[in-house]
């Protein structure tokens, strides 16, 4: 459904030679199939947030190719890309003054039926009376437009959705019915692509990816990968890794 060949992403060094360039993302083979839910994990700086952003053209590829459906969309804009059937939710969700829930419902999906946008916002555990009209600006909380931004993409029946962190703001309560929520939305004609360092959905994975340095270092199930994760979570939460030195440092 959906292939990496040689992969970068590269950050110019400066002028005065102080910097030099770096690979972000360092020439990365994979290809995604339809029906699997995958979650991409890996400490800071990885390059996690900045493949799903190379996937979605928010970030342009310095080299190499992203093939969808058997097309080069490497070249493409974000809308033809999203048009293709490619659907991006933000870590961080954009709030828009004087649009409503019901607005973003319409420009993501082409639809205006009230029946049928009751549909989507109830398919996805959305009160559609103390939702619809709402603003989507700053009086929202972060679960709340969390739970928009999430319902927006699920609504657009992506071919491919990708989810930034879509635990970013959410309590411990929500988790579990989101990871729920998404999983049951994978079809098999679609795929999925989560990044999260949250159990939640590496327990439901079918296939998690590390990420180091800006290359794949563990593609497989949860089990294979515990001792690798046991080392990250050292690594990004207690800053108790000492680089290379650490035997299994994903750093």
């Amino acid at each position: 459904m959906l292939e990496l060949k040689k992969l970068y992403f590269t950050v110019p060094g400066n002028d005065d030679g102080i910097n030099e360039p770096r690979n972000i993302i360092d020439g990365l083979d994979y290809t995604f199939e339809k029906g699997k839910f995958y979650v991409i994990t890996g400490p800071n700086g990885s390059g996690k947030t900045t493949l799903a952003k190379l996937i979605m053209g928010i970030n342009p590829v310095s080299s190499g190719s992203i093939i969808f459906e058997g097309k080069d969309i490497s070249g493409l804009s974000i809308t033809e890309r999203a048009k293709s059937g490619i659907a991006y939710s933000f870590q961080q969700p954009a709030r828009f003054k004087g649009i409503t829930f019901r607005d973003l419902l319409s420009i993501a999906t082409g639809v205006t039926d009230e029946k049928k946008i009751v549909e989507m916002v109830t398919r996805v555990g959305i009160c559609p009376m103390s939702f619809l009209d709402k603003e989507v600006d700053t009086t929202l909380s972060g679960g709340e437009i969390k739970k928009i931004e999430l319902a927006t993409t699920i609504a657009a029946n992506p071919k491919l959705a990708i989810y930034d962190e879509p635990d970013t703001g959410i309590d411990l309560w929500t988790i579990g019915p989101m990871v729920s929520l998404l999983k049951k939305e994978l079809r098999p004609d679609t795929a999925t692509i989560v990044v999260s360092h949250n159990r939640a959905f590496l327990d439901v994975a079918d296939v998690i990816i590390i990420l180091k340095k800006g290359r794949i270092v563990y593609t497989g199930d949860l089990q294979n990968a515990l001792s690798l994760l046991t080392d990250l979570s050292i690594c990004t939460y207690h800053n108790r890794c000492e680089g290379e030195k650490d035997a299994g440092c994903l750093r």
